[in-house]
C-alpha cells in the first residue's frame, strides 16, 4: 500500500490568535540574530532608513494642519474684511508636504529594498546548509520521518523565516518610531488631548482580551476538527471502492455529519467572534475622535490651539492605534517565525553520520571480495535483527538473498552500503572493514538497481548518463544498447532525446527499469546491489530485464535480492535468510535436493 498522505491543515484567520509557538524563543532568536549579525551594516541601514522615513511621514500631519489653518484664517480675514486667502503661502506649505511624504516614500522603498535582499540572503544560506545537511544525515533519520516532514523544512519553514524577518524586523522598528514620534507630536499639540487619546488605548485592549478569550477556545476546536474533517474526506475518497463494497455508506455519512456539526459550530462562533473586534476597535476610536473634537474645539474657543492643530491632532490620534495594532501583529509573526527556525535548527543541529575514515583506504583497486564477520545489527537497542551472520562472497560470484518478508534482506544490504553501522561484527571488503573507507568512496564502489524506479525530468539520455556525468553520447548509448533497452528507445518521440516527465510516467514500469540497468552499466561500479528489479513487471518484461541484469553483472560481485525464485536459479550461491541468520546456503539444486526452507519457498511459487 502507499503510504497514506496526512490530512492538509487549513489555518484560522487573522482573528483565530492560533499561533504556533516555539519552545525555546529566546534561544531560537538568539540562532537568527546570529544569521541576521553577518549582515550588520545593511541592518543598520534598514533601521536609519526605517526611522528617517516614519519621522518625515509624522511630521506630515503637522505641516498639513498649518495649511488648514492659514485657509481658516485667511476666510476669517476675508470675512472681517481686513485681507483674504494666501494661497500662495498654502501652495508652498503643501509643497512642503508633498515633499516629505515624498522623503518617506524613498527612504521606505530603501529599507524594503535592502531587508528583502537581507532575508533572501538568510534564506539561501538556510536552504543551502539545510541541501548540505541532507547529504550528511543517517538513513535512520529518513526512515523514521515521512518526505513531506523533511521538506517543509527547506519549503515552509524557511519562507515563514524569511517572511517573518522581512516583515517583523522593520515593522517593530518603524511602529516603535511611529508611536513615540506620535506621542512627541500629540503632546506638543495639547496634552489635555493626549491624555483623551492614550485613556481609549487600555479600553480597546479590555475589550479584544475578553473577545480573544471567548474566541480562542472556538478556534482550537476549528482547527481540531478541520484536521478530522479533511482525514476523513481523504480517506473515504481514497478507499470510496472498499466503502461502497461493504456498504459503509450510512455510517461514513453519519460521521461525516457528525463532525460537520462540530466544525460548522465552532467555526461560526469563532468567526462571529473574531469579527466582533473590528467593530469593537472601530467604536472605541470613534469614541476617541468625538472627545479629541470636543477638547479641541473648547481649546480652539481659548484660543489655546488653533482649527489646523485639531486636524492634525486627530491624524495623529489614527496614526497613534495602527503602531498598537502593528506590534501585536508582529508578536505573533515572531511567534510563528520562531517555531518554524526552531524545527530548521533542530534539523540542522541533528546527528550526522562521519563521513571521513582516519586513515582512509582506496577503492580504486577493489576486486569485489566481501566478507561478513559474525555481524548482529538491530534498529533499535535491544531488538537484534541479524544475529551472528557471516559469509563470504567471492569476486565477480553471483549471490543470491532470499527468505520471508522481515528476514532481513534489505537490512543487509543496507549494512553493505554504511547506511547502517553493524552492532558488532564486521564487514570486509577485500579485507578492509568498510568502515576504513570513507563513505562516499565506499558507495562509489557499489551500483544499485532498485524496484523503486528513480527517473527526474529530462532526457533519456541525460537520464542514463546520471550513472556517469562525464559519459559521451557513444558511452551512453552502449550502455543502453548493453541493457536491451536501446530497441524500445528508438521507437519514442525523439529516441534518446525524449523528455521524460516528472512521474515518468510517458514510459512503461518495465522501460523504466531498463533505464535505470542502462545507468548502472554506465556507471560500472565493481559490486552490484539488485532489489526485487523485476517484481513490478510482466513474465515478458522479466525476461527482457533479466537478460539486461546479466549483462550488467559479468565480471562483477552481485548481491540480489529476489521474491521471484526463477530469476536466481543461476547465482553462484543463494543465501537463505530466516529471522537474521543464515538458514541455509547453496546452489539452487544443492538446497532443492536439501529439501529445506529453499525447497519449501520454491514449492509455494511453482506448485501451489
Amino acid at each position: 500500500m502507499s503510504e497514506q498522505k496526512a490530512p492538509r491543515r487549513m489555518h484560522p484567520g487573522p482573528g483565530a490568535m492560533g499561533t504556533e509557538k516555539a519552545k525555546n524563543f529566546k534561544g531560537t532568536i538568539r540562532k537568527i540574530l546570529f544569521y541576521i549579525g553577518k549582515y550588520k551594516i545593511g541592518i543598520v541601514f534598514v533601521g536609519i532608513f526605517a526611522i528617517a522615513s516614519t519621522v518625515f511621514n509624522v511630521a506630515g500631519p503637522k505641516v498639513l494642519g498649518n495649511a488648514t489653518t492659514e485657509l481658516s484664517e485667511g476666510l476669517m480675514r476675508k470675512i472681517q474684511g481686513e485681507g483674504g486667502i494666501d494661497f500662495s503661502k498654502i501652495g508652498w506649505i503643501l509643497v512642503g508636504v508633498l515633499c516629505l511624504y515624498g522623503f518617506s516614500s524613498v527612504f521606505s522603498a530603501l529599507q524594503g529594498w535592502i531587508m528583502t535582499g537581507v532575508t533572501q540572503k538568510i534564506c539561501y544560506q538556510l536552504r543551502k546548509e539545510i541541501s548540505e545537511k541532507i547529504n550528511r544525515m543517517p538513513m535512520k533519520y529518513f526512515e523514521s520521518r515521512t518526505y513531506g516532514e523533511v521538506l517543509s523544512r527547506i519549503t515552509n519553514d524557511v519562507d515563514t523565516v524569511g517572511m517573518g524577518l522581512n516583515q517583523s524586523v522593520t515593522q517593530i522598528i518603524t511602529s516603535i518610531t511611529t508611536l513615540v514620534g506620535v506621542l512627541i507630536m500629540m503632546l506638543s499639540i495639547s496634552p489635555l488631548m493626549t491624555l483623551i487619546a492614550i485613556i481609549i488605548l487600555p479600553v480597546s485592549v479590555i475589550l479584544i482580551s475578553l473577545v480573544v478569550k471567548k474566541s480562542q477556545k472556538y478556534f482550537k476546536t476549528q482547527q481540531e476538527y478541520l484536521g478530522h474533517i479533511n482525514g476523513q474526506i481523504e480517506e473515504n475518497y481514497g478507499g470510496h471502492n472498499v466503502v461502497r463494497a461493504f456498504n459503509k455508506e450510512e455510517s461514513v455519512i453519519k460521521e461525516f455529519i457528525d463532525t460537520n456539526d462540530v466544525l460548522y459550530d465552532s467555526a461560526w462562533k469563532s468567526q462571529f467572534l473574531s469579527g466582533m473586534m473590528q467593530p469593537v476597535m472601530m467604536f472605541v476610536g470613534n469614541l476617541g475622535y468625538a472627545g479629541v473634537a470636543i477638547a479641541g474645539g473648547f481649546l480652539t474657543i481659548k484660543g489655546t490651539i488653533q482649527v489646523g492643530d485639531i486636524q492634525a491632532f486627530i491624524q495623529y490620534v489614527k496614526q497613534f492605534t495602527q503602531p498598537v495594532q502593528q506590534i501585536a501583529q508582529v508578536i505573533n509573526m515572531l511567534q510563528s517565525m520562531a517555531a518554524a527556525a526552531e524545527r530548521v535548527f533542530e534539523f540542522l543541529e541533528e546527528e550526522e553520520e562521519g563521513q571521513v575514515a582516519g586513515h582512509p583506504v582506496s577503492v580504486e583497486e577493489i576486486s569485489g571480495n566481501v566478507d561478513f564477520e559474525h555481524i548482529s545489527f538491530g534498529y533499535q537497542e535491544g531488538q537484534i535483527i541479524l544475529h551472528d551472520f557471516s559469509t563470504h562472497v567471492e569476486p565477480g560470484k553471483k549471490i543470491a538473498i532470499v527468505g520471508p518478508t522481515g528476514a532481513g534482506k534489505t537490512t543487509l544490504v543496507k549494512l553493505l552500503m554504511r547506511f547502517y553501522d553493524v552492532n558488532s561484527g564486521s564487514i570486509r571488503l577485500d579485507g578492509h572493514d568498510i568502515r576504513e573507507f570513507n563513505r562516499r568512496d565506499l558507495r562509489d564502489a557499489f551500483g544499485m538497481v532498485l524496484q523503486d524506479t528513480w527517473l527526474f525530468k529530462g532526457t533519456i539520455m541525460e537520464n542514463i548518463r546520471y550513472g556517469k556525468l562525464t559519459a559521451t553520447d557513444e558511452e551512453v548509448i552502449a550502455a543502453a544498447k548493453a541493457a536491451h533497452a536501446d530497441s524500445f528507445i528508438r521507437t519514442l518521440p525523439g529516441g534518446y532525446q525524449m523528455e521524460l516527465n516528472e512521474e515518468a510516467s510517458n514510459v512503461s514500469q518495465g522501460q523504466k527499469q531498463l533505464l535505470t540497468i542502462a545507468r548502472a552499466i554506465l556507471a560500472n561500479n565493481r559490486i552490484l546491489i539488485l532489489d526485487e528489479a523485476t517484481s513490478s513487471v510482466d513474465t515478458y518484461t522479466e525476461v527482457r530485464i533479466q537478460k539486461a541484469m546479466d549483462n550488467l553483472m559479468k565480471g562483477r560481485t552481485s548481491f540480489v535480492i529476489a521474491h521471484r525464485l526463477s530469476t536466481i536459479r543461476d547465482a553462484d550461491s543463494i543465501l537463505v535468510m530466516k529471522d537474521g541468520d543464515i538458514a541455509e546456503q547453496g546452489s539452487h539444486e544443492e538446497l532443492l535436493q536439501k529439501n529445506g526452507v529453499y525447497a519449501d519457498l520454491y514449492r509455494s511459487q511453482f506448485y501451489a
